[in-house]
C-alpha cells in the first residue's frame, strides 16, 4: 500500500494546531501543578511539598474573598441566563422562518451588541440604572448584560439550524392529522433538541466566564470572574491557583455532560 505523501501546507498547518494546544494548556498546566503547593508553597515553581491544603483552604473563612458566594452567584447566573438564551434563540429561528416585514433590520438590530465593546455595555447599563434609581446587581443589571451578549450568538446558531431543516418532516406529520402543537412537540423539537442543547450550553459558558460586561453592572456582590481578577492583586497564596483548577473542572465537566446528553439524544433519534 502506498503512503500517501503530505504536504508543505499540512505540517505548517500541523506546526501551528501544536502552538495553539501548547499556548491553550500550557498556562493551565502550570496552574494545575501549582494548585497541589505544600503548605509552605508560594505562588511559582519549584513546588514545596505536595499537597492539597490549598483545595481544602477554599472551603474555610478567608480574610479576603469570598469563594463559595462568588461560584454560587456565577453558576445561578448562567443558569438563568441559558434557560432565557435557549427560549428567546427558539422563538427567534421559529419566527424567521417565515419573512416578515422588519425581518432584516431587527435581525441586525439584535446582533448588533456583537460589534460594540463589551464594556462601553457595561458602563452604559450601569449609569441607565443608577439614574433611574436602580441599585445595579448581578442578578438584573448583570443578567441584561449577558443576554446582550449571548443572545445574538443562539439566534446565529438557531437560524443555521433552521436553514437546513427540512419543512418535509413537518408536512408529513400534518398530513398524518398531527396539530401544530403535536408537530412541534413529537416532530421539530426531538430533531432540534441537540442543537438546543448546544446553545444552552455555550449561552452558560458565556455567561459564566464574563467579565467586561458584569464588571459596571455586578453591583456590591462578585461573580466568580470579578473575584478572580480581585484575589490577583490580594490573595498571595495558591489558594488562588485551587480556585483555578477547580472552576477548570468543573467547566470540562459541564462540557463533557452536553456531550454526552447530544449523544444520547441522537442515539434514541437514530433509534427512532
Amino acid at each position: 500500500m502506498v503512503r500517501e505523501k503530505r504536504s508543505r501546507e499540512f505540517y505548517l498547518l500541523a506546526a501551528f494546531f501544536a502552538l495553539f494546544v501548547l499556548f491553550l494548556y500550557g498556562p493551565l498546566s502550570a496552574i494545575l501543578i501549582l494548585s497541589f503547593q505544600g503548605e509552605n508553597g508560594g505562588l511559582t515553581f519549584p513546588l514545596n511539598g505536595v499537597s492539597l491544603h490549598w483545595f481544602a483552604n477554599l472551603f474555610e473563612t478567608q480574610a479576603v474573598g469570598d469563594f463559595g458566594g462568588a461560584i454560587q452567584r456565577s453558576i445561578t447566573l448562567g443558569l438563568m441566563v441559558m434557560v432565557v438564551t435557549v427560549l428567546v434563540s427558539l422563538l427567534a429561528g421559529l419566527a424567521f422562518r417565515r419573512k416578515f416585514y422588519g425581518a432584516t433590520a431587527l435581525f441586525y438590530l439584535a446582533v448588533a451588541s456583537l460589534v460594540v465593546p463589551s464594556i462601553i455595555i457595561s458602563l452604559g447599563i450601569g449609569v441607565v440604572f443608577q439614574e433611574l434609581g436602580f441599585q445595579p446587581s448581578w442578578y438584573s443589571s448583570a443578567f441584561g448584560a449577558h443576554l446582550t451578549w449571548t443572545l445574538p450568538f443562539g439566534v446565529l446558531i438557531m437560524f443555521a439550524v433552521f436553514n437546513r431543516f427540512s419543512p418535509a418532516y413537518e408536512e408529513a406529520a400534518r398530513d398524518l392529522g398531527a396539530s401544530s402543537w403535536q408537530t412541534f412537540r413529537y416532530v421539530l423539537l426531538p430533531m432540534i433538541a441537540p442543537s438546543l442543547i448546544g446553545v444552552g450550553l455555550f449561552g452558560f459558558s458565556l455567561s459564566y466566564d464574563e467579565f467586561a460586561r458584569t464588571l459596571m453592572t455586578s453591583g456590591s456582590f462578585n461573580t466568580l470572574p470579578l473575584e478572580i481578577y480581585g484575589m490577583t492583586t490580594n490573595v498571595t497564596t495558591p489558594v488562588l491557583y485551587a480556585l483555578g483548577t477547580v472552576t477548570t473542572v468543573f467547566s470540562f465537566f459541564v462540557i463533557a455532560l452536553t456531550l454526552f446528553l447530544i449523544r444520547r439524544l441522537s442515539r434514541q433519534r437514530g433509534t427512532a
